[in-house]
């Protein structure tokens, strides 16, 4: 092999990498800034050389750098063009204002379609260490109404447990990336226990509902867990309609 064949030495390799980042940055920031619009060619080759004082080498590699981030493609006997960015993806439950209760009540919708079926799901496929899960996830859930603490953080626990007793992962992704909004009394402001009455019994009866959930889950009822989930989230949703009425 020749001297002039020969693979660069790592120390040139590594200064050269240097130069193509900086180069590569610098085209970014060009981009970026509009100074060369969608659908511009970037100058050539060979005025990117003299400009920016690199070889032709770096030029390329930075390019190609460009080219696999998207932001440019090469035409063959044009030059390279720059892209037009990508429209931003529309992230679900973007405009879920949990203070709202009008959002409270499409959560709960969706909720009643996922988690009825999650219920189900959980009392079709229950295995034993669930069972353990279910019992002190609901427990929790007795112990602070019991006590006059928060509830919401103890309900949302239980329904994640519910979900993750299916099996299927997709359930409880999607109660982890609404979080501890699903609980609507405690998105609302309302999960503080309060000394009337009323806010006692309900309660009282929410914890009843959750009892009869995880009866059903245990008793490998299918259907009894579907009916009694999606009871628990209809009298939540009525609760709410009567709110914003």
């Amino acid at each position: 092999m020749s001297k002039t064949d020969a693979a660069p030495a790592k120390g040139e390799r590594g200064q050269r990498q240097t130069l193509v980042a900086k180069l590569a940055e610098a085209l970014r920031a060009e981009i970026a800034a509009g100074h060369v619009a969608p659908g511009a060619r970037l100058p050539s080759e060979s005025a990117l050389t003299k400009a920016h004082g690199v070889s032709r080498t770096v030029v390329r590699e930075a390019i190609a750098a460009l080219r696999s981030e998207g932001l440019v493609e090469a035409r063959q006997g044009a030059g390279v063009f720059v892209l037009a960015p990508e429209a931003p993806v529309a992230m679900p439950f973007r405009n879920l204002d949990p203070q709202r209760v009008s959002s409270t009540i499409e959560l709960l919708e969706l909720r009643n379609a996922i988690e009825s079926e999650a219920a189900a799901l959980a009392a079709q496929r229950l295995v034993p260490q669930w069972e353990e899960v279910l019992l002190e996830a609901n427990a929790g859930f007795r112990e602070a109404v019991a006590q006059g603490l928060p509830t919401g953080e103890a309900d949302y626990r239980l329904h994640l447990a519910i979900a993750r007793a299916t099996g299927n992962p997709r359930f409880p992704e999607f109660l982890e990336f609404i979080g501890t909004g699903i609980i609507p009394r405690a998105a609302l402001g309302a999960g503080e226990p309060k000394d009337e009455p009323s806010s006692r019994d309900y309660l009282a009866q929410i914890s009843a509902e959750h009892d009869r959930i995880v009866q059903a889950i245990l008793d490998r009822d299918e259907e009894a867990a579907r009916t009694a989930m999606r009871t628990h989230l209809k009298g939540s949703y009525l609760r709410y309609r009567a709110i914003l009425r």
